[in-house]
């Protein structure tokens, strides 16, 4: 998607925002900074060197236990515009926010099914096979799951959670990879669980193709079971916060339309996926 042209002084301000943020270093003996029990930042190298950047891929992994999720809309009645996925945190209260889904360009509609409790986004199911769902209305099933379409029962799960975001898959139910190769290379942000069941926000700044990312993320050290695209380009954004630690990552690079590593702002995104203490839990 194609951000559109901000007045200057907006841009020096969010320029400005970037610039205080924690930069993590990559360590590849201890890979995991503890942020607060049930919350980590993992930073790690890439195994298939980018050409562009510094080929870092940034985890953030939520232990469902001690966090929640919740699906934010500038389209839901209790909001009212478009925000970068730090100030979705900062005036929402979540202690980190991640790109939901690609959108559409009324940059308020998702391009899939999207829906909470109390607000529908987009009700059309697309042909895409994983739909991130929580908020369970059953306490037996997990608190969070991404459904496969191609191996699990949606029409059953459909009526299970009250919150589902579907998008793009990039594994399959049997852990391969299901995405052709190609040359065209983008800075990428993607949702992914674990084989124990903890949520990973997982975000690129240094461009790959989604075929050859989804081989990294395979290779790294994060028993990966599953994982869906949620945006890709400049607008691609992860935050996160504990304490007095911040991180912000965003996306630069996209084959045809930004073919540099150069982008410093944080673009507003119409839907993002946040993270919340659970009750009682605290940091």
């Amino acid at each position: 998607m194609t951000p559109r042209h901000f007045k200057f002084s907006f841009l020096l301000a969010l320029v400005l925002a970037v610039a205080a943020v924690v930069e993590p270093q990559a360590d590849a003996k201890a890979p995991w900074l503890q942020l607060e029990k049930g919350l980590e930042l993992g930073t790690f190298v890439s195994p298939q060197p980018s050409e562009v950047g510094d080929s870092l891929v940034h985890i953030l992994r939520i232990d469902p236990g001690y966090f929640e999720l919740r699906l934010l809309n500038a389209s839901a009645p209790d909001q009212s515009r478009r925000q970068s996925a730090r100030e979705w945190a900062l005036n929402n209260g979540l202690v980190a926010a991640i790109n939901a889904s690609l959108y559409q360009a009324d940059n308020r509609t998702s391009a899939s099914l999207m829906r909470t409790r109390d607000h529908v986004n987009n009700r059309r199911l697309s042909k895409d096979k994983t739909i991130l769902a929580f908020d369970p209305l059953d306490p037996s099933l997990p608190k969070v799951q991404i459904i496969d379409r191609e191996c699990q029962d949606f029409d059953a799960l459909n009526k299970q959670y009250q919150t589902l975001v579907q998008s793009i898959r990039m594994v399959s139910c049997d852990g391969q990879n299901v995405w052709a190769p190609q040359s065209k290379k983008w800075s990428v942000a993607a949702i992914g669980m674990d084989k124990r069941g903890r949520v990973l926000f997982i975000h690129s700044r240094s461009p790959h193709s989604t075929h050859d990312l989804i081989d990294v993320l395979l290779q790294l050290s994060i028993d990966l079971r599953n994982a869906m695209y949620v945006e890709g380009g400049p607008v691609a954004q992860l935050y996160a916060r504990s304490g007095d630690k911040e991180f912000e990552f965003l996306g630069s690079y996209s084959t045809g339309s930004n073919e540099n590593d150069n982008n410093a702002i944080s673009w507003p995104v119409p839907n993002v996926v946040g993270v919340v203490r659970v009750n009682g839990k605290k940091p």
